[in-house]
């Protein structure tokens, strides 16, 4: 006679037996292992200079007076919220930002609707309309300030000395474009820039239509305009959302063309160029870093939305 003995607990039916703490801590640890070098590269490069910066802006720190370094408190804040230069600029950050967003997605949208139709040669067009989004800042804004809107050579005034010249004219007019619209030129070259970016979401919105919806709209009898109107724009409203919070967060973070096309003068200084200047100029490290602290505070607030847009907008995709 055989005799079989079965551990306690390991009768048919049980449930299996769990995993000590301590092995399930070790597996836990082998997943995570190979995200720790990313995880200490993150911290290293965006988190240890914020936490400088926000330390920095509570001192009061001057290049120009190094025995006079010590803690200021809220001082630095004050002094940035009450400048007269920096209220200047708050006001030119966001009337950039808002006609650059604006212009770029009615732009990009107008464009859309065109690439999204079925011609020759399409594939070659959207890249072209691409282009623009794909140059360096820097460079792009060298092209607008000495190709388009140099008053002796640029693009703009040799047009308008053409059209003098076919109605006998010998004395066109040459203005100076970025003397006479400091803060438009500055303007167009983002917005020349930001529209691919803007086309290039709305196409993806477009595309992404319920076709034979549409298609049951026209045979019912409904035109062209009816069916923007009533299908397509909403379909669009949340990637117009997108487009414009992501647009405004890089916009209010504009430098490059501020400084090559007008280096802030005639009132086109924003807020990134205003830190430029404290910083690199006045070398005021504790006020420069205050006003850096505030710019982010308002970035982070748009981000916040615009993450909140993006997570809404993958959460309607995905129960599609």
């Amino acid at each position: 006679m055989s005799v079989t003995l079965e551990r306690p607990g390991a009768e048919r039916g049980a449930p299996p037996a769990r995993p000590r703490p301590g092995l399930r801590r070790s597996a836990d640890w082998a997943r995570r292992a190979p995200l720790l070098p990313a995880l200490v590269f993150m911290i290293v490069v965006t988190q240890l200079p914020f936490v400088a910066t926000l330390v920095i802006s509570f001192m009061n720190w001057n290049a120009y007076y190094p025995h006079a370094r010590g803690f200021a408190g809220l001082d630095n804040y004050a002094r940035v919220l009450t400048d007269v230069n920096t209220r200047n600029a708050i006001v030119v950050t966001i009337e950039l930002t808002v006609v650059v967003v604006l212009v770029s997605l009615v732009l990009g949208m107008a464009i859309a609707l065109l690439l999204d139709r079925k011609f020759l040669g399409r594939g070659a067009v959207r890249t072209m309309m691409i282009a623009p989004f794909l140059v360096v800042p820097v460079a792009a804004a060298l092209v607008w300030k000495h190709a388009i809107f140099n008053p002796e050579y640029g693009l703009i005034n040799g047009v308008l000395k053409w059209i003098w010249s076919l109605f006998g004219s010998s004395s066109p007019p040459q203005p100076d474009w970025i003397s006479a619209f400091p803060l438009g030129a500055i303007e167009m070259t983002l917005i020349w820039q930001w529209t691919p970016f803007m086309m290039l979401i709305l196409l993806a919105g477009l595309q992404s239509r319920p076709l034979d919806v549409i298609e049951a709209a026209r045979i019912d009898g409904a035109g062209s305009w009816q069916i923007f109107r009533y299908m397509t724009f909403p379909h669009l409203r949340q990637y117009l959302e997108l487009g414009g919070l992501l647009g405004a967060i890089y916009i209010v973070q504009t430098f490059d063309p501020v400084f090559v096309i007008t280096s802030g003068g005639l009132g086109t200084a924003n807020l990134p160029y205003i830190i430029y200047q404290t910083f690199y100029l006045a070398h005021d490290y504790g006020r420069a870093s205050a006003a850096g602290v505030i710019t982010l505070i308002g970035t982070i607030l748009i981000a916040t939305l615009a993450l909140r847009t993006v997570s809404t907008l993958f959460r309607q995709e995905a129960g599609r």
